[in-house]
């Protein structure tokens, strides 16, 4: 997944400006809130990189090989470079062989299958240990939950409802965005953030429709980050009790592990897809709330079952929610409708909880300094 393979180092362009994420230097800033109350508060967003290499690599180059079951043979050869911590060179230079030898997944299955996902890190990177790539991993997901749980406690403050849309390309995710907002928009606020790795074309098409929408261009990277969208939230300045919409990058692998902040992460799934892609990537739909199965209007016309589609989405994630819908139909838009109302009251009576706990509190301190001071 993307956490090890090297897709997220690049230029990451937020419109009206730029921001780079430099993976090989920390830097440090803070995200200023203001509250209704005129109160502001900052949280320090820390960008320490994942790599601290700050001079030129060992290159160690060496052949594996390996005897087949008709008795022939061939090798290959490994580069050790670029994931060793420099100060280590030297012992890794004697010991790399044994860090990589048993790295290698020949899982030979029916057929000749291969299978790079069944080790502890479920992924493969050449030159890099499993163990290496867990740590890695976890170091980058720590970094960014801290990001999202600030994002959330912003969000929850306010009474703001966030969903993450996540979706394959071509699922006809930002069609059925905007036909949500033109039905919503007249009863709350909306704003919307829109990944891509290049392009505004989406952000054009939801500003279209008279709502504010930000695009982020993630450049190399495949998804969008709670870093990222703590910076949308800082240019887009949501309302209290509002709607934050977030379209991700198309892409139903590396989204499914970075937390936003959102509230929910929503699935879209279009008929012209396959029945078995909850399958296919579980990630996604074990870690949505929700699945639209989007393009309904088209069933008559193609060889997808749609009650298939259901039972494997419910396979991998017993606990989801599917709704039916069409933007184009108007097909199961209602219940989708509703669902987004749910939420936003529950984000509006979940805030009123707060205020009425902090109110009691308060009059709780004025008592005991009143008793106090008599």
């Amino acid at each position: 997944m993307c956490t090890v393979c090297g897709c997220a180092p690049g230029e990451v362009k937020i419109e009206g400006g730029a921001h780079s994420h430099h993976h090989d230097h920390e830097h440090g800033h803070e995200h200023p809130h203001s509250h209704a109350d005129g109160t502001t508060h900052s949280h320090a967003h820390d960008h320490a990189g994942a790599h601290g290499h700050g001079g030129a690599h060992e290159h160690h180059h060496h052949a594996h090989s390996h005897t087949h079951a008709d008795g022939s043979t061939h090798s290959h050869a490994h580069d050790h470079s670029g994931d060793h911590e420099h100060e280590q060179a030297h012992h890794h230079a004697h010991e790399h062989a044994h860090e990589h030898s048993h790295e290698h997944p020949h899982h030979h299955g029916v057929g000749g299958d291969l299978d790079y996902g069944s080790g502890p890190a479920r992924a493969h990177v050449p030159g890099m240990s499993q163990a290496r790539m867990v740590q890695i991993e976890q170091d980058i997901l720590a970094k960014n939950d801290g990001y999202a749980r600030s994002n959330r406690a912003w969000f929850d403050e306010r009474g703001i409802f966030a969903l993450n849309l996540v979706s394959s390309p071509g699922s006809g995710k930002t069609t059925l965005l905007c036909k949500s907002i033109e039905l919503l928009k007249n009863e709350v606020a909306i704003n919307v953030v829109e990944g891509d790795q290049q392009t505004a074309n989406d952000a054009e098409r939801i500003r279209a429709t008279g709502v504010p929408a930000l695009q982020i261009n993630t450049g190399k990277g495949c998804h969008l980050d709670g870093h990222m969208v703590g910076h949308a939230m800082e240019r887009l300045k949501p309302a209290d009790n509002s709607l934050f919409l977030i379209e991700n990058v198309g892409n139903l692998v590396c989204p499914a592990a970075f937390d936003l902040g959102e509230h929910h992460k929503v699935a879209i799934l279009s008929v012209t897809e396959g029945e078995d892609k909850p399958l296919k990537y579980p990630d996604m739909f074990a870690a949505a709330d929700l699945m639209l199965l989007n393009k309904c209007d088209l069933l008559p016309y193609l060889q997808f079952d749609a009650d298939l589609a259901e039972a494997n989405a419910r396979r991998v994630n017993p606990k989801l929610t599917v709704l039916r819908v069409s933007a184009t139909s108007g097909e199961g838009m209602a219940a989708w409708l509703d669902w987004i109302r749910a939420g936003l009251r529950a984000q509006a009576g979940k805030r009123e909880a707060s205020v009425d706990q902090l109110k009691a509190r308060i009059a709780e301190l004025e008592r005991l300094l009143a008793k106090t001071s008599a």
